[in-house]
């Protein structure tokens, strides 16, 4: 019978994240990814079998539970404009240089650039804009945005306006991301 695993796939692609914010993909190595999850590099090449193959179950796992931090943010908070919020707090926090935003741009080159990685990414993109739309739609219900609110096209909006407003401190280095961010939202809401 098999060894149980010490660290999970889970795990171990949890720690591919934060190797990728610190070294981006192309740099990235086996042996960052197994001093991040505490494994080694041949247990990696084991499992995954390439650096290839292991950014693509990165790119898949992301895809597949995109909508994950959405629906804790919404379990945690009565309002839908609050749990959208705090989705925006978590993605400053993510965010901590702008060398951590260049390396995780650099996965978009990836998304962008090879027909495996641009599935994932399309995936992970729907499933963010079936979060948000769902976020939205329940804050027009509670009256929190008016009932004339074209749900798809705000929920672009805010999904371009994370992006963006990162982006930008990103490149300025100036101010705190999580008030940018949020300054930025609450300037999209009030024109609505």
């Amino acid at each position: 019978m098999p060894r149980p695993r010490a660290t999970s796939d889970a795990d171990i692609l949890a720690a591919t994240g934060r190797a990728i914010g610190a070294h981006g993909p192309v740099k990235l190595t086996l042996a960052q990814v197994g001093a991040e999850a505490g494994v080694s590099p041949a247990t990696l090449s084991q499992r995954f079998g390439s650096k290839r193959n292991l950014l693509l179950a990165f790119a898949a796992d992301a895809a597949e539970n995109a909508a994950d931090l959405y629906r804790k943010a919404r379990t945690a908070h009565d309002s839908p404009l609050a749990a959208l919020y705090a989705v925006a707090d978590e993605f400053a926090r993510l965010i901590t240089t702008p060398e951590v935003m260049a390396n995780q741009l650099g996965m978009l080159q990836l998304d962008l650039s090879d027909p495996d990685f641009r599935r994932h990414a399309a995936a992970h993109t729907r499933a963010i804009d079936a979060a948000l739309q769902e976020l939205i739609a329940e804050a027009v219900a509670q009256e929190e945005l008016p009932p004339t609110t074209d749900i798809p096209r705000l929920a672009r909006a805010v999904k371009i306006t994370t992006d963006g407003s990162l982006l930008r401190w990103a490149l300025t280095g100036a101010g705190d991301p999580a008030i940018l961010l949020r300054d930025d939202l609450d300037h999209l809401f009030r024109r609505l």
